[in-house]
C-alpha cells in the first residue's frame, strides 16, 4: 500500500522560484544555521557480486554509478521498513 502524492510535481518544476507560495514556511533564521550540523553517512567498503549486465547498465549511466546503486538500495530499504 503506497501513498500517492497529490502534488503536481511537473507543474511545480516548471514554476519560477518567485511564483511558489511559501507563506506557510517560515524563514530559517541565523540561529538555525549556527546550530545546524552536517551529518554525512558513514560509508563502508564491501565486495558485492552483481550480474554483469546490471553493472554495465549502471556504469553506462556515467560517473557516480556506485552512488546511484546505493540510492536505489536505500529507497528499497526504506520501502521495506514501512511495511514492517
Amino acid at each position: 500500500m503506497s501513498k500517492v502524492s497529490k502534488t503536481d510535481w511537473e507543474g511545480l518544476a516548471k514554476m519560477n522560484d518567485e511564483d511558489i507560495d511559501t507563506q506557510d514556511m517560515p524563514e530559517l533564521g541565523e540561529d538555525f544555521f549556527q546550530r545546524a550540523e552536517l551529518r554525512v553517512p558513514v560509508k563502508k567498503a564491501v565486495t558485492i557480486r552483481l550480474d554483469a549486465d546490471v553493472l554495465e547498465w549502471f556504469k553506462g549511466q556515467g560517473a557516480g554509478y556506485q552512488t546511484r546503486i546505493n540510492q536505489l538500495l536505500r529507497h528499497y530499504m526504506h520501502a521495506q521498513q514501512r511495511y514492517r
